[in-house]
This record gives structure tokens, C-alpha cells and sequence, in this order.
């Protein structure tokens, strides 16, 4: 395919599976300005397929790191109220939003203080969002837009046209019909999700070099994967790519240490070698070799940001992995091995979550934090099994491998 069938392709996708437009919705899509080819191709398959109103709305990193480095601190957490009133306005309409991502200069803010770079963030319009999103207010989808910085740090030049072919090749753009092909994969991300529920495994255990980790579960967690739906019934697939089977820990329950096999893109920052210890659920101690503050800092946003929201598993059959690159960006390498994310869980990966109170969330060990960062640790050094109430290991994944039956 050339690049713009893989530009046009992709933008259908991600209206028509991702957040899966229907007639009369409005569409938000938020993006840097090196995705605007990406914005513009979205929008016109959103009007395609009869969208009300596409509303976009460009941020430039680099207006951000001149607040960073010069404006006035304590506005760098703040949110312009009309950002609010605008995702409001999508939320009350039940509509739906489109992020596009792909850094065109990952460590865009390493030179700056690290402690105003992980204070930089809005932090009542993220609160909010992520309130939409666990009552399933929104219909919402995040992709990659290729351009030539991020070619340029993911290949070591600024091939556009290559990234393109991988990008297309990790959303399944080159079968013959990729949507066909997406309802295959999201059927078999289903089953292993169903495989772990029948199990109803009390935790989950990751070893290899440098990692030895045990994170607990809740009787209500429940494996979920790719799809999901809106409090009205839309189904939605928020992750373009997505290899993942998913579920939100028991936050008081993570004892050991891990390493992050992937290089981590954090507040303009990356994040390298990254190592955690746990105590008691909670993030004790933290070494890297780069980008070690802006983590430090980010733990310390509140008092859920040091625990558990979401532990995934991904294996090597994944689209993304098969690629053998590393691209500097979470969407796609989280769904290249298996990760684990600290701060807000994921409220519907948990039975009866969406209608609990939030002391009974917290009652049933589920996750708060404005803040939700995931980071790599699976790979094919890393053995991941399930253990049951009497700690008694269940192999899932091998070698990179998943071997965990779907059958039950």
C-alpha cells in the first residue's frame, strides 16, 4: 500500500472500529500539529459516515515547554476552564473523541527542570477525562499519526514512508480486509481473556532478569480485552493497536521488584532502565538511568499514583512486537509485551464497577490517582503465571509465548 492508502486506511479505522462513528455523533479529535494530515483524513471519513460536527483542537509541545521553562508555576497544573466546558459538551452529546499521538521530539523537555515537567499537566480536565471514561461517558479511540521526528527517533531517519509500513502492518492494514481482521483478533484477545476469568486467578507473578513480582487480585477483577462499550451500548476498540488482555489489580496487594524492558516517553522525558520496588502494594523505591526524577515526581502526585491501576499481558504473536522496533510511544509499545501501569485503575475491568461509590471502590481495593502511566516488563526473558488462592502456579506465558488453553 502507498502511504496515503495507508493514511486514508488507518483514519477509517479509527473512526469506524476505534471509536466507532455512527450517524448524527460528534466528533473531538485532539492532536500536535505534525498530525494534522492524519486530523484532516479522520475528519473527512467521520463526516463519511455522518458525523454532526468533527471539532479539532492542535497542541504544540513546544508553546508547553515554554511555559515549562519560563511561565509562572503555579499555572503549570492549571486547566483553561473552556477545555472543560468543551469535553463536557462532548460527554453530554455522547459523542465520541479521537487522540492521535506520536511525539515528533520525544525528549523534547529533558533539558528542564524535572520538577516543573511533571507538575505541567492539566490536571482537572486529566481528572475529568478519566471520570468519562470509567462511567463510560465517552466513545473514544487513541492512534499513532507517523511524521518525521518521531521516524527519526524510532528509525534513526526521518523515513515517513517505513513508519507508515509498520504502523499499518501493527493495525492489520495490509490483510485484505482489515476490519474483517480485526473482528478475528478481537475475538481471540476475548478468549484469553474469558480463559483467565474461569481461572479466577488470586494474582499474577512476572519473573526474569531483574524482576520478581506478585501483584494481587480481587475477586471482582475481571480480565477484559480490546472492546469495550458505553454506558448507552456503543462498542468501542480505544486502543488502535491493541494486543492486550487487561485487568485492574488489588492495590493494597504488589510485593517485589521489576524492570522495565522498553524504554518509557513521560512528560516530554524518556525514561530508561527503569526499576520499582513494592512494598504492601505501594511504590517504595525507584531507580533509572535517565528520566528518574519526572517518575519520583510522578508518584508523588497523590496518594494513588504510588500503587497499582493495571496489569496487561501481551505476547510475542503480537503485531506490534513482530515489528522489532521500539517506538517511543506507550500506545504502541505497551501492545508489544506485557506492562503494568501505576495510578487510576480501570474501573471497568472490574465486576459492578461503574456503579460503585467511590468508598466502596476503595473498599474493594480499586485504584484513585489523576495519574495513569504505563510501562513495559514482559518480553522474552519474562515468565508470567497466574497463582491460585493456595499459591499454586499456573503457566500463561513461556518464552514469549502464551500457552495459558483457551478452552479452560
Amino acid at each position: 500500500m502507498t502511504t496515503d492508502e495507508l493514511l486514508t486506511g488507518y483514519a477509517r479505522l479509527a473512526v469506524e472500529v476505534g471509536v466507532n462513528l455512527q450517524p448524527g455523533q460528534d466528533l473531538q479529535i485532539n492532536c500536535y500539529p505534525e498530525h494534522l494530515e492524519l486530523a484532516r483524513a479522520a475528519a473527512d471519513a467521520a463526516y463519511r459516515v455522518g458525523a454532526r460536527r468533527v471539532d479539532v483542537k492542535i497542541t504544540d509541545p513546544h508553546v508547553r515547554r515554554s511555559q515549562i521553562e519560563h511561565g509562572p508555576e503555579e499555572e503549570l497544573d492549571s486547566t483553561p476552564p473552556w477545555l472543560l466546558t468543551r469535553l463536557e459538551d462532548v460527554a453530554e452529546r455522547r459523542g465520541a473523541v479521537l487522540l492521535l499521538v506520536g511525539d515528533a521530539e520525544p525528549d523534547l523537555f529533558a533539558s528542564l527542570d524535572q520538577k516543573r515537567v511533571a507538575k505541567a499537566r492539566m490536571k482537572d480536565l486529566r481528572t475529568r477525562q478519566l471520570e468519562l471514561v470509567a462511567t463510560g461517558k465517552l466513545s473514544w479511540a487513541i492512534v499513532g499519526s507517523p511524521n518525521p521526528g518521531w521516524a527519526e527517533a524510532v528509525l534513526g531517519e526521518p523515513d515517513v514512508d517505513r513508519l507508515w509500513e509498520a504502523v499499518g502492518s501493527t493495525v492489520r492494514l495490509d490483510e485484505a480486509d482489515p476490519v474483517a481482521a480485526w473482528r478475528e483478533h478481537i475475538e481471540t484477545l476475548k478468549a484469553r481473556a474469558a480463559s483467565l476469568n474461569e481461572r479466577g486467578f488470586d494474582a499474577v507473578r512476572f519473573t526474569g532478569p531483574g524482576t520478581d513480582l506478585t501483584i494481587g487480585l480481587s475477586p471482582r477483577s475481571r480480565w477484559m480485552a480490546a472492546e469495550t462499550k458505553t454506558a448507552w451500548g456503543q462498542t468501542h476498540v480505544p486502543n488502535l493497536p491493541t494486543e492486550e488482555v487487561f485487568t485492574t489489580p488489588d492495590l493494597r496487594r504488589a510485593e517485589g521488584t521489576v524492570r522495565s524492558t522498553m524504554p518509557l516517553v513521560l512528560q516530554g522525558t524518556v525514561v530508561r532502565d527503569l526499576e520499582l520496588r513494592f512494598e504492601d502494594g505501594a511504590i517504595v523505591d525507584v531507580k533509572a538511568s535517565s528520566g528518574e526524577e519526572v517518575v519520583r515526581k510522578q508518584i508523588e502526585t497523590d496518594e494513588g499514583s504510588k500503587h497499582l491501576g493495571e496489569v496487561a499481558l501481551v505476547d510475542g504473536d503480537s503485531r506490534v512486537g513482530r515489528t522489532g522496533l521500539t517506538f517511543l510511544n506507550t500506545l504502541f509499545d505497551e501492545n508489544a509485551t506485557s506492562h503494568i501501569a501505576f495510578g487510576q485503575a480501570l474501573q471497568e475491568a472490574v465486576d459492578g464497577g461503574g456503579g460503585m461509590t467511590p468508598e466502596e471502590l476503595t473498599q474493594a481495593g480499586v485504584n484513585d490517582s489523576t495519574v495513569h502511566v504505563d510501562f513495559m516488563i514482559g518480553g522474552p526473558g519474562v515468565d508470567v503465571d497466574g497463582l491460585d488462592a493456595d499459591g499454586n502456579a499456573v503457566p500463561i506465558i513461556r518464552e514469549n509465548a502464551w500457552i495459558l488453553p483457551l478452552d479452560g
